[in-house]
């Protein structure tokens, strides 16, 4: 809501909806209350998620399905209520699903839970894609690197050890510059593109 009223207060255009992604009811509802106020989305980008560390030794079952909850099945949900509506919109539409560069070697002890999650969600990207391909949606990832979010550096957990530390040779990530990619997943010069996945990590896989 405060960030909502931020960019109202810059004249843009900017609503917010509360959702438990944890919480099958929540979603269904929050999904409803959009299309029934502004129709059928465009695009649906998938970017909340939990990333606090747990030792690998030290991870509980809790740990891990509070993980997947909101990564994975909190994704899948939204991604199942949008694309209802976009099939029966008949307009077809765009998904991108935040991921991680952790996936591709980026990582730091105590993301176990963490990268098990977003595998999930690499998973689902690709089942999606399938599926709704002949209804002209497109599902795409974007796999971050090391960006410095409320999210990320509020993290708890052991103390990040890992390659995922290590300079790499653009610099450290900005939120814009994955929005970036993802803004060109959702528009008209990716209407071919499906079942893709860009890493947007500052050269990691060259360093």
């Amino acid at each position: 809501g405060e960030l909502a009223g931020a960019l109202r207060d810059e004249g843009k255009r900017a609503e917010s909806v509360v959702v438990d992604l944890a919480n099958e009811s929540s979603v269904v509802a929050a999904c409803a209350q959009v299309l029934g106020e502004h129709g059928t989305p465009w695009a649906l980008v998938n970017n909340a998620g939990l990333q606090d560390r747990q030792a690998f030794l030290e991870c509980s079952a809790d740990d891990w399905d509070r993980m997947h909850n909101v990564n994975a099945r909190g994704a899948f949900l939204m991604t199942r209520e949008i694309a209802r509506a976009m099939v029966a919109a008949g307009e077809g539409g765009r998904v991108v699903n935040i991921i991680s560069a952790a996936l591709r070697g980026s990582i730091v002890k105590g993301l176990a839970a963490y990268a098990g999650s977003k595998g999930a969600l690499q998973g689902l990207s690709q089942a999606s894609a399938f599926e709704l391909a002949e209804h002209g949606i497109t599902v795409n990832t974007v796999l971050p690197g090391g960006v410095a979010t409320p999210g990320a550096i509020n993290a708890t957990g052991p103390a990040p050890e890992g390659p995922a530390t290590r300079p790499v040779p653009l610099g450290l990530c900005e939120p814009r510059d994955i929005a970036a990619a993802v803004l060109f997943f959702a528009s008209p010069a990716a209407s071919r593109i499906t079942n893709q996945a860009v890493a947007v990590d500052g050269g990691f896989s060259i360093s």
